[in-house]
């Protein structure tokens, strides 16, 4: 996460002391979902939206083609005319990767990797042949002050640098092809809103919408002011709602981009908003482009051409999504492999031990709290089974079967949630344990016991966590017990990575064994 100088971190949100009109803590509204925002918000696209793809990802995913592109074509002809008449291939191997390496570096040097270059293939693809242009003429001159002529066909070279100038200029134009296809169907789109009204908005508004080419799209604006600064449209966005309406507004589509246009004095009033605000999974940006208080450049992030300041991003984005994508599924599948003979003899044994289905399935907050569907094995006596968990499990709860009191101590019976991992996706192997819907802590709803609860939903959960490896799993009948298990969750994702990941499940089964508060 980054913050702006002087700006705000996680910490400094939920340790605020910017209070509501009564003198508490601000919080997200506990307030029915209103049923006209959550039309509006599933008319836009509904809790099915698919994400954006990463300008970051798609930005490396062609630096990779074209590197592999300009080394293929050096490689066929080489193999073409010059492997049967000569046997001087570890001169051509090094050529090609140095050539191919210094192009890619060229082509970002002259910012020819990004989404706007991509959709421009005429512009930017004459930035791309004159970078291909210049490598050659300064490999050429490092051929001719190394006397190296004798070493490498001419033939070979000419045939390279116009084969490889015409591949990458049809594969410039498949590439553009394809983002016009991708921006059709809204995957390059960042869906943005703007918290704050009036000038200061407007004026925003009309410099994203001075710009040719964006990957910003305007929903709409939201303002907790209802006077005459906050007017109902702004540069003919409407008014969707306030703070409270924003929370739940993000809850039924997908946002991923909040631009407050509130000047950065309003300290106290930003850290109100920010308090509801950080537990969605979006990008926070401060616009800079009205403030008077200037910074460094290099302080700034840019939407286009307008000055933003970053206050939150989301935890894993990026290439970070690419890897725990790839290391939950790889290691997930493998998982599941090694653990098929267990798995067998646990669904025997359940269905031996009482009558009823092997496996059970229990609604659970997912991501950004979407209600998802977890697989276990069935613990409990069939006719006793508590799926809104309206009473925990405690010690020798007469309501588990024998083999549920072992699969359940030893977390054995949360091993069909691969299942989730490899086939649907809506669980990691690692993350903040997914809890059930409606549960309480001490006779008190999780978000009504824990400030900020909802924030450990801005990462897919687990089936293992960095709470449960520290023995904070299990009953929570305390208000200290979910606090503890939330803290835990947060820390996780703020200091997230793969090989947090891989120590956290490294350490399960020793944590698993000496666990002793679950039942």
């Amino acid at each position: 996460m980054t913050s702006p100088p002087g700006g705000f971190t996680p910490d400094d949100i939920r340790r605020s002391k910017a209070l509501d009109p009564v003198g508490q803590a601000a919080r997200p509204s506990t307030r029915p979902p209103s049923p006209r925002l959550v039309a509006l918000a599933e008319a836009m696209g509904g809790p099915q939206s698919r994400p954006p793809y990463s300008p970051v990802v798609l930005a490396g995913v062609v630096r990779v083609v074209e590197f592999a592109l300009l080394c293929a074509v050096g490689f066929l002809i080489h193999e073409v005319y010059v492997a049967p008449l000569s046997d001087s291939s570890v001169a051509y191997v090094a050529m090609i990767l140095i050539v191919g390496a210094l192009s890619i570096i060229g082509f970002q040097a002259v910012h020819a990797n990004s989404v706007t270059a991509f959709r421009a293939p005429v512009t930017f693809g004459l930035r791309v042949a004159a970078v291909w242009t210049f490598v050659f003429l300064v490999a050429l001159a490092a051929i001719f002050f190394l006397k190296l002529e004798g070493t490498f066909s001419r033939v070979w070279l000419l045939s390279w640098y116009g084969i490889g100038l015409a591949a990458l200029l049809l594969e410039r134009g498949a590439i553009s092809m394809v983002m016009r296809h991708m921006s059709r169907i809204g995957r390059l789109d960042r869906r943005t809103v703007i918290v704050g009204g009036g000038a200061p908005a407007e004026s925003l508004l009309t410099a994203f919408g001075d710009q040719s080419e964006t990957d910003v799209r305007i929903i709409g604006v939201f303002d907790d002011r209802d006077d005459d600064r906050s007017p109902d449209v702004v540069a003919g966005y409407p008014k969707l709602g306030n703070i409270d309406d924003l929370v739940e507004f993000a809850r039924h589509t997908r946002l991923d981009l909040v631009i407050f246009t509130l000047p950065i004095t309003a300290e106290q009033r930003l850290l109100q908003m920010l308090r509801k605000l950080w537990v969605l999974p979006i990008d926070i940006r401060l616009a800079a482009h009205i403030n008077k208080l200037r910074f460094r450049p290099r302080s700034y992030s840019y939407i286009g051409s307008v000055p933003v300041l970053d206050v939150f991003d989301k935890p894993i984005a990026d290439w970070d999504v690419v890897s725990k994508w790839v290391f939950d599924r790889l290691v997930g599948a493998l998982a599941l492999l090694v653990l098929s003979p267990v798995l067998l003899v646990i669904a025997i044994a359940v269905k031996l031990d009482s009558k009823g289905p092997v496996l059970f399935k229990q609604k659970r907050h997912g991501f950004n709290n979407e209600i998802i569907e977890v697989f276990k094995f069935r613990s409990m006596y069939v006719d006793q089974l508590d799926h809104a968990v309206s009473k925990q499990v405690t010690r020798g709860d007469p309501r588990v079967t024998r083999v549920g009191r072992f699969i359940r101590r030893t977390s054995l019976d949360e091993l069909p949630q691969l299942f989730n991992v490899v086939f649907w996706g809506n669980l990691s192997l690692v993350g903040p344990r997914p809890h059930v819907v409606h549960a309480t802590a001490a006779d008190r709803a999780y978000d009504e016991v824990v400030d900020g609860y909802f924030a450990r939903h801005r990462v897919r959960p687990g089936i293992t966590g960095w709470a449960q490896v520290n023995g904070w799993r299990g009953e929570t009948d305390t208000s200290d017990k979910i606090q503890r298990r939330v803290e835990h969750d947060l820390a996780y994702i703020e200091n997230w990575s793969i090989f947090f990941d891989l120590y956290i499940l490294l350490i399960t089964p020793v944590a698993l064994v000496k666990a002793e508060n679950a039942y």
